[in-house]
């Protein structure tokens, strides 16, 4: 089974890599050989185009170079972070051998991982099956709760409030600060009201799909791994009503 295809129905589509670099050669060279492993590439010719691109398509992956004209990889980082569809978006940088300060840089700025050029091409396979395979797996450990019982996850909030009014509370991390987007911060809202994926989409007009998008970067923002765990996070830090 090829290893960049999730198990869930709606991911049976190939993975959709976005790949942005200036150089024509490197990017006919590295679009054969993802294809060849069963990605779905599209390719872009600078960051301003590959945003753009990103816009239309919203890719699983994105593999963009660092120095580039009109846009570079860390600008098209940055506005792939602020918009709301695509901040959680896996990037990969591609950086020239020994460039210490372009991974500084880029893992400051919210990179997932570097290829330094020249490349071995195993190695970039299997550097993108490691990225995309992580983000995989966040979504689905989202999706794993997408059907749980309501009635069960109601008590639970219940239960962890009930404790935290008698005095758990007091442990509170009251400084925490977390850099949620709006919808972020609605959809841990909705979670901790014990709302399931699918109520939370119909109330925020979006897929399920979207909204296990954000719970799985609601989990890596936390540091959590179920609901459950996140509710009782959000509440002890008062990121929650």
């Amino acid at each position: 089974m090829n290893e960049s295809l999730s198990s869930s129905p709606e991911a049976i589509k190939p993975n959709r890599i976005l790949l942005v670099d200036d150089e024509p050669g490197l990017r006919t060279a590295v679009q054969a050989y993802l294809q060849d492993e069963g990605f779905e590439v599209t390719t872009a010719v600078d960051g301003e185009e590959g945003w753009q691109m990103a816009q239309k398509m919203l890719p699983d992956l994105v593999i963009s170079d660092v120095m580039m004209p009109r846009c570079d990889g860390y600008e098209l980082l940055n506005r792939l972070r602020a918009d709301e569809r695509l901040g959680g978006t896996p990037v990969i940088f591609l950086t020239a051998k020994g460039m210490t300060l372009d991974r500084t840089q880029g893992y400051q700025a919210g990179v997932d991982d570097y290829i330094p050029k020249p490349f071995d091409p195993d190695e970039l396979v299997a550097r993108v099956r490691n990225v995309v395979g992580r983000q995989d797996r966040l979504l689905a450990e989202a999706a794993r709760f997408a059907d749980a019982d309501v009635g069960q996850m109601a008590r639970q909030i219940t239960e962890i409030r009930s404790l935290l009014a008698k005095g758990d509370s007091e442990t509170s991390k009251l400084g925490v600060v977390h850099n949620f987007t709006p919808r972020e911060a609605s959809v841990l809202q909705l979670v901790a009201e014990g709302l399931m994926n699918k109520q939370i989409a119909r109330k925020l007009e979006t897929s399920i799909r979207n909204v296990e998008k954000y719970v799985s970067r609601l989990f890596n923002k936390t540091g959590t791994s179920s609901r459950t765990e996140l509710v009782r996070y959000a509440l002890e830090n008062n990121l929650v009503d």
